[in-house]
């Protein structure tokens, strides 16, 4: 029986043994004082505690979705013009006139920068002066040579003199070999004088304003890149490219001079690889210090989009095979890696380590670590503890990364 300490006081402040001996006192109040002693009771007495355990939690559980699939492994690789060609003077002189916009497309052999023609021009004016005199000089020699012939061949004239005026007409004509050779120089040096782009792209700004001198091979005038096409240059690790080499027809590079393996190129703000090259380069050898391996990806650009310099992502063909496929949300994550959830025949929830591939449709490709026996949780994650047991429902795993029960 429960103790009422003697010093408990009743609501109205009397002692409530007062009742229980005072025979005159109520029958409630004998009640209440009761009542009291049963509350204190429940309260200072420990009760047996509540039976642990109840209902297995619910969760729905699939086997994984087994298909076969085109695999895909994803590089960052950076834009890269096709050419890069900088533009400087072939010969001296004063930057005359700028004829074009900083950053403008250019054609092949627009002009771009004058130099001052007049020297050019007087040099060229010499050249054909010069030349006028070597045609003189021959003309004279083989005049010389028809006049002595008859008379040495009559033994009129020495056959010394004979070779003297021979000698004479063939250095005429070395002399007026090189006067042409003079003159075609001048004539190019005053062609050189206007500098034309070499091929079509985009310029870069101007580093010669008009009135500056340049020197001939030396002075930088503006640099100009091919962007149609355009380069997309990656590192991929030896294992990635054994597996490239093997699963590619004829090897990354192509065979019988076709182009390599198809690549697919998606910008930073996209979500979809719109952008499609192919492999026409990887190098000869390993990087000693990185492990890797450089290779170069030809994408056409015709709108120019593409801008050197930039970065994307670049997925790469890596072959088909059949693949285990889960939803992306069944996929957790801890200290040791990446693992799935899944149900064991005695309904204990047993966790499982895999080793995972792209996103395929929405769902997770799993290289390693599943079969296609194992019941997978795709839905009630939250509820489910490993070691612990769960009621599963059956559920499906479909084209999307949506699971719902049967």
């Amino acid at each position: 029986m429960a103790m009422v300490p003697p010093d408990f006081k009743t609501p109205n402040g009397a002692s409530p043994w007062l009742a229980v001996l005072n025979p005159t006192r109520s029958r409630a109040a004998i009640l209440r004082v009761a009542a009291v002693a049963a509350l204190m009771a429940g309260t200072a007495a420990p009760q047996p505690a509540a039976a642990q355990g109840g209902p297995a939690p619910t969760v729905t559980a699939a086997a994984p979705l087994s298909r076969e699939v085109t695999l895909w492994d994803e590089h960052t690789a950076r834009i890269e013009p096709s050419a890069r060609v900088e533009i400087r003077p072939r010969v001296s002189g004063q930057v005359e006139q700028v004829h074009f916009r900083d950053g403008a497309l250019v054609r092949a052999g627009d002009l771009l920068f004058t130099l001052d023609q007049r020297p050019f021009r007087i040099a060229v004016d010499s050249a054909r002066a010069e030349l006028a005199r070597a045609e003189a000089r021959l003309t004279l020699a083989e005049q010389q040579v028809q006049r002595y012939a008859p008379l040495t061949a009559q033994r009129i004239a020495p056959e010394s003199e004979m070779d003297t005026r021979r000698s004479a007409l063939r250095e005429a004509q070395a002399g007026l070999a090189a006067a042409q050779a003079a003159l075609r120089q001048a004539e190019l040096d005053l062609e050189f004088s206007e500098i034309r782009a070499p091929r079509p792209g985009r310029v870069s700004d101007r580093r010669a304003d008009a009135g500056n001198l340049v020197r001939a091979g030396e002075t930088l005038l503006t640099t100009l890149v091919a962007l149609d096409a355009v380069y997309a240059t990656f590192d991929a690790s030896e294992a990635q490219y054994l597996r490239y080499a093997r699963a590619a027809r004829g090897g990354m590079r192509g065979a019988g001079g076709e182009g390599g393996m198809t690549v697919q190129l998606r910008l930073l703000d996209e979500t979809e690889f719109a952008h499609e090259g192919r492999l026409d380069f990887v190098d000869s050898t390993f990087d000693a210090r990185s492990g890797t391996i450089r290779g170069r990806a030809i994408v056409p650009n015709p709108d120019l989009f593409l801008t050197p310099g930039s970065f994307a992502r670049l997925r790469l063909f890596a072959g088909s095979s059949p693949a285990l496929m889960v939803p992306d949300a069944a996929i957790l994550a801890d200290q040791s890696g990446r693992m799935v959830l899944t149900v064991a025949p005695d309904g204990t929830v047993a966790p499982r380590p895999v080793q995972l591939g792209p996103l395929v449709d929405g769902m997770r490709v799993v290289r390693t670590g599943l079969t296609p026996e194992d019941r997978v949780i795709i839905g009630g994650l939250h509820r489910a503890r490993p070691g612990t047991r769960v009621t599963a429902e059956q559920g499906r795993i479909g084209p999307s990364p949506l699971a719902s029960a049967q």
